[in-house]
């Protein structure tokens, strides 16, 4: 018998209509409130690569967190809303007790040999197995389900808050746990993985939560599987953090520095 990873689990969903389905949040995927973000995105793109009409591989996930999602059920609805011989556009909705909970827009597209040009260069860094673990236990359900190495900015748990703001940026390997192939659901849960960037500049926790998130994919399902369990480097930052909003951009790179996704995100947040 085989056993569905935390992530698969987490995401599964079970048809009940033409292009609707339920599924349940995860207590492996548990955050302060609700579900992890991250595992949320996967879900509903998942609804979208699932769908015998889906297009190639995805290349931008958006994701509106409208409302908080409690533990439990919740149905899922999806729609294409045109389609061409290239890109090819979904609508996605999460609803919960009657109320939208979160929405998503996929664009999938067929991705074909051009010209190429890699400006973007992977930071320099040690190998992941030359950097410990930072050890997560005991905390939130969803940060169990990572392993996390920090090269640059780790989170400062049972510190003091500090004088003055730390600095936004991380530099991260991070890898599933336990151990899954890399595909796009665990590298769009993957986008999310790093702790909100108000707790790493303030060093202490407040109430925040994401509102928006975007994911960009720029490698194909081959390259992706080509990177089979191993980790990946995580680079965060933000640049603003202002009248309750603050933002954040990440890139997800594999070992070899090829660039996996890109992503952006804006989070709510008080005091």
């Amino acid at each position: 018998m085989t056993t569905l990873h935390p992530l698969d689990q987490a995401t599964t969903l079970v048809l009940t209509g033409e292009r609707q389905a339920t599924g349940a949040t995860s207590p492996f995927y548990a955050n302060m409130a609700g579900p992890f973000g991250g595992a949320t995105a996967a879900t509903l793109l998942r609804a979208v690569l699932d769908d015998p009409a889906c297009l190639g591989d995805p290349i931008a996930l958006t994701v509106n967190f409208c409302g908080a999602i409690a533990d439990g059920d919740f149905e899922v609805s999806w729609v294409e809303k045109r389609a061409g011989k290239t890109t090819q556009h979904w609508s996605v909705e999460l609803v919960q007790d009657g109320r939208i909970a979160a929405t998503a827009s996929v664009v999938c597209a067929v991705r074909r040999e051009t010209w190429t040009h890699r400006p973007g260069v992977m930071p320099t860094v040690p190998p992941a197995d030359d950097v410990p673990a930072l050890d997560m236990g005991g905390r939130l359900g969803w940060l169990s389900r990572y392993r996390f190495r920090f090269v640059e900015g780790p989170p400062a748990f049972g510190e003091a808050p500090p004088e003055t703001p730390r600095s936004p940026r991380s530099v991260i390997w991070l890898d599933d746990q336990p151990s899954r192939t890399l595909d796009f659901l665990s590298l769009a849960a993957l986008s999310d993985a790093f702790i909100v960037r108000i707790i790493q500049v303030r060093g202490r926790p407040s109430p925040m939560g994401t509102v928006t998130l975007t994911t960009y994919f720029h490698a194909s399902k081959a390259v992706l599987a080509a990177n089979g369990s191993a980790p990946i480097l995580g680079v965060a930052d933000a640049k603003i953090f202002h009248d309750n909003f603050a933002d954040q951009d990440v890139s997800l790179w594999a070992a070899d520095g090829t660039l996996l996704a890109t992503g952006v995100q804006v989070a709510w947040f008080r005091e």
